[in-house]
Formats: structure tokens, C-alpha cells, sequence
């Protein structure tokens, strides 16, 4: 009998860190325990050796392992990066201070634009000059980069990021200041160059994504090394795969060049899982809520397919895609998952602000000291104190027994620092904490719904996360949704959606030019270029060439637009182009995103872009009835019912603690659903069930 192997995905949030092993014979084994921030890798290796334990199995065994982080994120919101040094074409040294000249926040005179990431005094500037054209105006000066190179050695640098103007239209002058620059200051250094990570137009856009690359590098490059170190330490022999932003895989290795691309890295796994997910439980319109324990994070999913943006910003303590809010953070102009994410979850912690007013987060336990009831150390509560107050989660324990909980802690904290001090009833108190943070919850769902001319009520929540399904009803209630949809293994799901996610590499170049001016045969060659070097990158991975697929887009816009929609040309439409069928397809595209279109404009190429994939992993689908992992409602000896509050209206209600698989029939609420990995509450006035797909169908107020 063969040796059953192993795939892994982990999943590194603010308070836990989810494991998922899929086996060869289709089993799904899974693990929750809590994060290690001192070093995050050491809970991947503590989580993987307990499964593999559990199983009677080894390392070895692990061909694969899949992994989502945040250290890229975090390390920009918490300023931690490298010292870096930005070398550009002289005159042009100031372009992150300018920036776009936007603010986020319009009436607000004491408002201070984020610090660009690249002190001025670390800016450097060398003599060259490039046409828009890629033609030489001014070949580089030599003396000015022996002369930079000094400086950076004298300042103590870490990281370098080049970005020179019209490096996009001709890399050369980028290639031959990178590499005197490496002559002078040895190999130590990380360096990026932006014609590698934005070959792009707009000259802010392209050098904040590069300064932000190198930024992250040293950073990046570190962690991915001590976890390949750690995983080989105990026998995984597997690739380390990460997540990137867009939905895809890349190799430790190519994310360790271009660590800007995993920014959105864990938020991308279960939005594409949960796009398979409701999609096939014919909810091919949905908005994802993803919970844990320190953010919740919310996107947009129509016909089937996540809402992707290249607009976004990262710092100054927010994550935002919007073009109507700009200038609150660095920009990464890089394909993203649409994501909306706010600082609330689980372990936010409760206060009363200065106006007697309760206040929910942004401020998170995260998993040490963690929330009262983890009888670690945590002194103010939380969220997750106050749904152990209501009766929502089990007063004893989470995560099968794993994490032992004491609810009495939690009691006694929100009686003492909020429900005392406002002379409120303590499940008064503990259900204001709850509404309070739905409500705050709501602005990240409205901001990927309403804020893009979406009626929520026209959408179905999809919820996961530790907390998402503790939280999903109260949130569908406030926005008037009536479905929530909650999958199989909520708990963990963005770590399954990583063993579900494709090897992918995306290549751009910038072509600015009217369509009308280039004939099919000038844009099949254009497209030709980009296709093989997508092609080399999976060659490179191992991947076999009669395996590799390559899908096309364009960057179009009409004359005198200041931003582009993408139009995807298929390979098949790709070896027939027709110029006059793409521009169809732009007017329509354009309709659908604005509501309008005109034929009287000229559209405008500004990039094309190809997209290389693995024929093999196309059927790689998140089939959630292959999931269901049923953790058990009540244990045994422990009663079937616990009291739960659902405000003044029900009060105190005898709610039954049911497993999944009690829901094969409809049953109304209120009802507790407990798993392994998550609990969900179904309140009362809904009905609960589980569909073909064994999700936990909720209709509110049925």
C-alpha cells in the first residue's frame, strides 16, 4: 500500500495560526493554536508536528506546504521595515513627498500626510535621462553613482530602491546603476529595481511600490528563510509556497524578490475559496466577512468571480483600494484582491472613551495576553469576553478543548470596567459591546457594497473566521441581509482555500498608444514577449511546458482618462485578434463599471498583461462537501441547551448547542452551532440548514 502524503496550508492571523493538512486519500485533518508574534514560524512548525503526530506520520510525508501571512502588512503598519534608501533621476528626488496630492480627510486642518517611507535625507539622486520613449537623452553619470554609493555606505542602508524616469519603456539605465551599485557596496544589500516589480506608467505610483518592495525585503526575506530553515529542520522536504495578493501561489523564493505581492497575502485565500464556495451553492453574488481575532475583513464576489483592484494603499493604520480615498497610505500598484479591512475582531479590546461612550477596538489583545477569558494575563475585555458573557461560545473551552476558557473571568471584567461604571446590567452591557462592534463591522462590508453603488440586500453573507459566524447574524440583520451562508470548517477556512489556490505568475509592460495606431500582428508580438517570460518562470518551478497556460488582458481607457479598466483576452481570441471586437468589449466593460459608454472617443492603450498558469491545477476547486469536519455541539455529559442573550427584546433564552449535522433538517432558531473550529449563532426569528453543500444556510427573520 503506497505511503499516504500530504499538502499543508497555514494560515497566520493576529491571535491564531490555522493548520490544514489534505491527505492523499482525501481526508482534511486540522489544528488551531495560538500565534507566536515573537516569531510567527514557530507555531507553523509546533501546529504541523501536532497534526503529524496525531496521525502517526512525519514531515516527510508533507509534499507541499501553502502559507498566508501578514508579516508583510504589518511590518508597514507598524514602521518596522528596513532602512532604505530610494536612488532616482536627478530633479525627481521629492516624488513620495508629492505623491498625488490627495487626502483622505477633507475638512480636517490638524490632518498629517503619512512620512513617505524613505527619509529625504536617504533620497539620492544620479545624473541620467530617459525619453518617454525609452530613447537616451542622457546616459548615466558614473561619477554620481560612485558618489551615491558612498552616501548609502556612510548612512548605514539595508535596502536600495531604484526607480529612474521612463525605466519602464527601457530598463537599461536601472540595470547599469544596479549593477555599479552593487560593485561598489558588495552583495549585502537588498536591492529592487522598478522596472522588475512595476514596468508601468506614473512616476509616484511605480516608486512607492518599489521603495515599498525594498522596504519589505530584508524583512521578508528573513522570515521565509528561518521558516524554510525550520520546516527543513524537521524533515519537510516540500516547496513553501506563499499567497499572493491576487489570489494565486508564488514560491518562497519569487515572493522573496517581490514581497510587496503578498501584502494582501491571508485575506486572498478564503475570498477565493469563498467565491467556489457560494458559488456553487448558488450564491454566485456574495459579500465574504472574514473574522478572527484581530480584523475583519470584508469583499465583493459577483458572478462568481472576487472583485480585483490596483488601486490601493497600505500604512498609516489603514488598508484601502478606493479611488475616491486617497493619500492615507503608501501606494502599491500591484493586482489585488478588493479587500476592505478594519481593526476589529475577537480580541478587540472595550473601553469607555472620555464621552461615556462605549468603544470597540481597533486596539487587539491578539493572543497574548488574549481576551480575560484566556486566563493569560488579559485584564481588559474584549469582544470575544463579552459573546462568552451572552452565552454564545462555550464558557469552557474552544478549539475542541485545546484552549480552555473561564467565562466568570469575562463576567467579572465587563461587570467591573463597563457595566458598573455605566450603570448598566451586565448582559446589557456585554450585548452593547456585541452591537456595538457589528455596527463598526458594517463599515467594512458598506465599503465594498454601497460605497461602489451596490444594494447589499441584493447580496448573500458568506461568514468565516474564528468569530465571523459568532457575528454574521447581527450583521446581516443591521444591513437588512436576509441569507448568511457558513461553511464547513469556518474556523479554518482561509488555510483550506490555500490548498485550493493555483501556482500563478502575472507579467505587464507599458504600451502607450491609441488602439487604432497597432496592428493585431504588433500586439500578438507584444504578447508574445510577456507569454514567455511567464512561461520561463513556471519552467524554472518545474513545471512541465505542455502544462502552462497563458491568459491575456488590456489596460484601456478613453482619451484623456486619468485611469484604465482591464479587458481579458482570452489565448483562444489572443491568436485571432481583432481591434475592432476589443473596443466592444471596452465600451461594455466600461458600461458595467460606470454606467455609460461612448463611441466617440479614441481608446487609448496604456499596458498589457499576461497571465501564466498550470492547466493541472485548473480543476483545483474548494469542494466544501469534501470538508466537513463535525467538531460536536454538547460533549457528552455536558447539557444540550446553555442560556444565551439576545437583548431586551428575547432576553434570556433556553437555546439549544447542536452539532452541524443537525441541521440536515431545517431548524429554527435560536440555536448554537459548536465545531472544532468556530460556533455560529443562528438568533431567534431565523431558520437554520444545511445545503447540498453542507454550508449552514441562515434565512433572517424567516
Amino acid at each position: 500500500m503506497a505511503q499516504i502524503t500530504y499538502r499543508a496550508g497555514v494560515d497566520i492571523g493576529g491571535t491564531f495560526t490555522d493548520v490544514v493538512l489534505m491527505a492523499s486519500d482525501g481526508s482534511i485533518h486540522t489544528k488551531k493554536l495560538s500565534s507566536t508574534p515573537d516569531d510567527y514560524g514557530r507555531a507553523i512548525v509546533d501546529g504541523l508536528q501536532a497534526i503529524l503526530g496525531e496521525l502517526g506520520a512525519t514531515a516527510g510525508q508533507v509534499e507541499e506546504l501553502v502559507h498566508a501571512t501578514t508579516v508583510a502588512t504589518n511590518t508597514v503598519l507598524e514602521g518596522k521595515g528596513a532602512k532604505t534608501a530610494l536612488v532616482t533621476t536627478r530633479g525627481f528626488r521629492d516624488v513620495l513627498e508629492l505623491a498625488r496630492l490627495r487626502f483622505p480627510v477633507l475638512y480636517d486642518l490638524n490632518y498629517a500626510k503619512p512620512a513617505p517611507l524613505v527619509p529625504r535625507r536617504f533620497r539620492f539622486e544620479v545624473g541620467e535621462r530617459l525619453l518617454s520613449s525609452g530613447a537616451v537623452d542622457m546616459p548615466v553619470n558614473r561619477a554620481s553613482v560612485r558618489d551615491v554609493a558612498n552616501a548609502i555606505r556612510d548612512a548605514g542602508i539595508e535596502a536600495v530602491a531604484i526607480s529612474l524616469l521612463h525605466s519602464y519603456a527601457n530598463p537599461a539605465h536601472e540595470i547599469e546603476v544596479r549593477d555599479m551599485l552593487r560593485a561598489e557596496l558588495g552583495n549585502g544589500l537588498y536591492f529592487t529595481c522598478s522596472h522588475e516589480i512595476l514596468p508601468e506608467i506614473r512616476e509616484y505610483e511605480r516608486t512607492s511600490t518599489t521603495v515599498v518592495n525594498a522596504y519589505l525585503g530584508p524583512v521578508v526575506v528573513g522570515y521565509l528563510s528561518s521558516l524554510l530553515a525550520k520546516l527543513r529542520g524537521i524533515g519537510m522536504m516540500g516547496p513553501l509556497r506563499v499567497m499572493h495578493s491576487n489570489g494565486g501561489v508564488l514560491t518562497a523564493e519569487v515572493v522573496m524578490e517581490k514581497p510587496a505581492t503578498i501584502i494582501e497575502s491571508g485575506p486572498a485565500a478564503g475570498v477565493i475559496a469563498g467565491a467556489y464556495v457560494a458559488s456553487a451553492s448558488g450564491y454566485p453574488d456574495c459579500i465574504t466577512i472574514d473574522m478572527g481575532g484581530t480584523t475583519a475583513k470584508a469583499a465583493m464576489i459577483e458572478g462568481g468571480e472576487p472583485a480585483r483592484t490596483t488601486e490601493y494603499e497600505v500604512g498609516a493604520g489603514i488598508n484601502v483600494s478606493s479611488k475616491l480615498v486617497k493619500g492615507g497610505g503608501h501606494a502599491v500598484k500591484l493586482p489585488f484582491i478588493d479587500v476592505s479591512e478594519i481593526g476589529a475582531g475577537g480580541g478587540s479590546q472595550v473601553r469607555i472613551d472620555a464621552g461615556g461612550l462605549i468603544q470597540v477596538g481597533p486596539e487587539s489583545a491578539g493572543s497574548v495576553p488574549g481576551p480575560v477569558c484566556y486566563d493569560a494575563g488579559g485584564e481588559i475585555p474584549t469582544l470575544t469576553d463579552a459573546a462568552a458573557t451572552l452565552g454564545y461560545i462555550n464558557p469552557n473551552y474552544l478549539a475542541g478543548g485545546d484552549l480552555p476558557l473561564k467565562a466568570d473571568k469575562s463576567r467579572e471584567a465587563i461587570q467591573r470596567l463597563i457595566a458598573s461604571p455605566l450603570q448598566l446590567d451586565l448582559l446589557d452591557a456585554a450585548f452593547g459591546i456585541f452591537s456595538i462592534a457589528a455596527g463598526t463591522m458594517t463599515r467594512a462590508v458598506k465599503a465594498v457594497s454601497t460605497f461602489c453603488g451596490r444594494d447589499p440586500r441584493d447580496f448573500a453573507l458568506f461568514a468565516f473566521g474564528g468569530n465571523g459566524p459568532v457575528i454574521a447574524h447581527a450583521i446581516a440583520g443591521m444591513m437588512d441581509m436576509k441569507t448568511v451562508l457558513i461553511p464547513p470548517n469556518p474556523g479554518v477556512f482561509s488555510a483550506m482555500g490555500l490548498l485550493f489556490s493555483s501556482t500563478q505568475h502575472e507579467y505587464m509592460r507599458t504600451l502607450f498608444t491609441r488602439l487604432d495606431n497597432i496592428s493585431p500582428s504588433g500586439l500578438r508580438d507584444h504578447f508574445d514577449a510577456l507569454a514567455d517570460r511567464a512561461h520561463q518562470a513556471l519552467l524554472s518551478e518545474g513545471a512541465a511546458a505542455s502544462d502552462i497556460e497563458i491568459d491575456y488582458a488590456l489596460d484601456l481607457r478613453y482619451e484623456d482618462q486619468a485611469y484604465e479598466l482591464t479587458v481579458p483576452i482570452s489565448a483562444v481570441n489572443k491568436a485571432a485578434l481583432d481591434i475592432d471586437a476589443i473596443v466592444d468589449s471596452f465600451h461594455r466593460e466600461h458600461e458595467r463599471t460606470y454606467g455609460h459608454f461612448t463611441t466617440l472617443d479614441k481608446v487609448e492603450l496604456v499596458n498589457l498583461r499576461a497571465y501564466g498558469k498550470l492547466r493541472s491545477q485548473g480543476e483545483r476547486r474548494y469542494d466544501a462537501r469534501r470538508m466537513t469536519r463535525d467538531g460536536g455541539g454538547a460533549s457528552p455529559g455536558e447539557p444540550v441547551t446553555r442560556m444565551a442573550y439576545f437583548g431586551k427584546e428575547m432576553g434570556l433564552v433556553e437555546t439549544p448547542v447542536v452539532p452541524r449535522s443537525v441541521l440536515a433538517e431545517t431548524r429554527p432558531g435560536p440555536l448554537i452551532v459548536e465545531e472544532y473550529d468556530a460556533t455560529c449563532v443562528v438568533p431567534p426569528g431565523a431558520t437554520a440548514r444545511l445545503d447540498a453543500h453542507q454550508n449552514i444556510e441562515i434565512r433572517i427573520g424567516a
